[in-house]
């Protein structure tokens, strides 16, 4: 009776995982809507990019450095904050955004950023993959994953299992 239990119990988040799957949304400039727009003296450009359901993604680059925000069907935003919790140097979001969805809810988000070591010399960029969980009413970081063998396949399992970790602080 031990023995089934236990291999329950480890089955359990297989399954609980299995019942997530993937939706992707670009980032792309020609894909989201210019809601602000500087080209003169320090390029600014701030965008609502699309998500899933009723979330969207706001999206800001300036100075060479980009953020991106969670927008909650209420409206409400939720700073992701990458430039303090990945890198302040120069940084870039990829082309997609992977969404987890449970039941047709997205409970997590994982995104390409790629971001310079250095604040002050672009020349060497690492490419993370950061994972957040996504509640009806916030979002927030919980991983960052550097560049590694299977990253894709590591940042799912984080993502899948999002709702249990802690948000973390700049510069974890």
């Amino acid at each position: 009776m031990k023995k089934w239990i236990f291999t329950l119990l480890m089955l359990t988040p297989i399954a609980m995982a299995q019942n997530l799957s993937s939706v992707y949304t670009s980032l792309n400039s020609k894909d989201c809507k210019t809601l602000e727009q500087e080209t003169e003296e320090g390029e600014f450009i701030h965008q609502l990019c699309p998500g899933v359901g009723k979330y969207r993604l706001d999206f800001t680059e300036g100075d060479l450095r980009s953020n991106v925000k969670v927008q909650h069907p209420s409206g409400q935003l939720s700073d992701l904050d990458l430039i303090a919790k990945v890198s302040s140097g120069f940084s870039s979001v990829g082309p997609k955004a992977e969404w987890r969805m449970k039941k047709g809810i997205p409970v997590a988000l994982i995104l390409r950023y790629n971001a310079s070591e250095n604040p002050e010399d672009g020349s060497i960029i690492t490419s993370y993959l950061v994972v957040s969980k996504i509640t009806s009413t916030s979002a927030c970081v919980v991983g960052i994953l550097k560049p590694q063998q299977n990253q894709n396949v590591l940042a799912r399992k984080l993502a899948d299992q999002a709702q249990q970790k802690p948000c973390l602080n700049p510069g974890n």
